[in-house]
C-alpha cells in the first residue's frame, strides 16, 4: 500500500482528489496539505511514497517542494498538478523527476493513470534494489537458504517462527535503515526459496499478499521501521505456509477436502469453546476418523493445529497493539495467562515480551 500526500493551495481541488485516490486500489490518502510549507513540517513526523502537488502555491511552490522532497525523501515519487497556462512549469517538474503531471481540470483516468504509473516505479524501484542486495549478499545467505529447504521439505512446522525472526534480522541488517524496501526484499527472497525448491521438483505459485493494516491512514515516521518489519515477516510467514502446503502435497499428505472445512472452521472460532465433537458435527463425520484423517492428512493433530492459529493470531497483537499479555491471552482463547505464555514460548521460542523486544530489536 503506498501512501499518497496532495498538496494544493485549493480546498476542493484537494479534496476532490483525496476522493478520486481514494477509490484507487493500492494507495491511501495520508495526508492534504495547503502548500509546500505546510507539507514539508507534515513530512518531518510523517511517512509518504507519493507526493501530488500543485506547481504555483504560496510560501513553497510544487518545484521547489519537489526539490526539498529530493533531498531530504529520495524514495519518494512526485506527480504534478497543472494549469494549461502553467505548462511550463509542468515540464521543469519533469525535470525534476516528476514521474508525471496532471493538468486542470482533472481528468479522473489520466489522474488515475499517473498515480498508477507513480506506484509501478516505486515498485521497480524497490524489487531492483532488492534483487541487487539479493545478488550482492549471495555468500553470506547460503546457510538461511539451507534453514528454509529443510524446514520446507521436512514440514517441520515447529521450527518455522524463529526461522522467520532470523530471516527477518539478516534481511533488516542488509537494508542499512531503508525500511521501505524489506517488503520487496522478503518477496524476493521467497522467489529465491521457490526457485531452489524447483530443483527439488517441487513448483509453487506464490501471489503476494496484502500489506498490514494499521487502522488509519497517516505513518508515523517513528512507527515506519515497526510497519515495513511486520509486514516483512506476515509475507515470509505466508510465503512458509503456501511453500509447505505444497510440499505436503507434493508427499501426498494434503487433500482438499473435510480438513479444509476443519481449518477453516478453525480460522474463524479459535478463540472459542469447542470440541472435537462439535467439529465431527460440522463435517458429519465420527470424531475418531476426523481425528485420523485430521492427522495424515494435515501432518498435525486438530489441536496442534488450533494452537497454530491463536500463537499467530496472539503474535499479530502483540506486535500491533499494546494489549498486555493476559488480555492477548484472553482474545486468543486463554484464561490462565502463564499457561498463554507458556504455550507461547513452546511455539516461538521465547516469551511474549521476550519476542517483542527480539523483534523490535530494541
Amino acid at each position: 500500500m503506498n501512501r499518497l500526500i496532495i498538496v494544493d493551495d485549493e480546498d476542493l481541488i484537494r479534496e476532490s482528489l483525496a476522493i478520486q485516490v481514494s477509490e484507487m486500489e493500492g494507495v491511501t490518502v495520508s495526508g492534504t496539505l495547503p502548500n509546500g510549507k505546510k507539507a514539508l513540517d507534515w513530512l518531518q513526523g510523517n511517512y509518504a511514497d507519493i507526493c501530488m502537488t500543485d506547481v504555483r502555491m504560496p510560501l513553497v511552490d510544487g518545484l521547489q517542494l519537489m526539490k526539498e522532497i529530493n533531498q531530504l525523501y529520495p524514495w519518494m515519487i512526485c506527480i504534478v498538478i497543472s494549469s494549461y497556462d502553467d505548462f511550463q512549469y509542468a515540464k521543469k517538474s519533469i525535470e525534476l523527476g516528476a514521474v508525471d503531471y496532471v493538468l486542470k481540470p482533472m481528468d479522473s483516468s489520466l489522474l488515475q493513470e499517473a498515480v498508477q504509473k507513480a506506484s509501478a516505479r516505486i515498485r521497480s524501484s524497490r524489487r531492483n534494489e532488492a534483487n541487487q542486495l539479493l545478488l550482492h549478499k549471495l555468500p553470506v545467505y547460503k546457510p538461511m537458504l539451507d534453514s528454509w529447504l529443510e524446514m520446507v521439505l521436512s514440514v517441520y512446522l515447529h521450527g518455522q517462527p524463529l526461522i522467520i525472526v532470523d530471516t527477518l534480522a539478516m534481511l533488516e541488517s542488509w537494508v542499512e535503515g531503508r525500511y521501505e524496501i524489506l517488503n520487496e526484499l522478503s518477496m524476493a527472497w521467497t522467489s529465491l526459496v521457490i526457485e531452489e525448491l524447483k530443483k527439488q521438483d517441487i513448483h509453487v505459485k506464490y501471489e503476494e499478499g496484502e500489506d498490514v493494516e494499521l487502522g488509519e491512514h497517516s505513518l508515523k515516521h517513528s512507527d515506519v521501521r515497526q510497519y515495513f518489519r511486520l509486514c516483512a515477516v506476515r509475507r515470509l510467514e505466508q510465503a512458509a505456509n503456501i511453500l509447505m502446503d505444497r510440499a505436503r502435497k507434493a508427499k501426498n499428505l494434503q487433500k482438499e477436502s473435510v480438513v479444509d472445512q476443519v481449518k477453516r472452521y478453525i480460522e474463524e472460532h479459535y478463540a472459542e469453546n469447542w470440541g472435537l465433537q462439535e467439529l465431527a458435527d460440522h463435517v458429519a463425520m465420527s470424531r475418531s476418523y476426523l481425528a485420523k484423517l485430521f492427522k495424515e492428512q494435515a501432518g498435525m493433530t486438530i489441536w496442534t493445529y488450533c494452537v497454530n492459529v491463536r500463537m499467530r493470531k496472539a503474535r499479530d497483537l502483540l506486535l500491533t497493539s499494546s494489549l498486555k499479555s493476559y488480555e492477548i491471552a484472553l482474545q486468543v482463547g486463554y484464561e490462565n495467562s502463564i499457561h498463554f505464555s507458556r504455550i507461547f514460548k513452546q511455539y516461538h521460542g521465547l516469551n511474549p515480551m521476550e519476542y517483542k523486544e527480539r523483534f523490535k530489536g530494541d
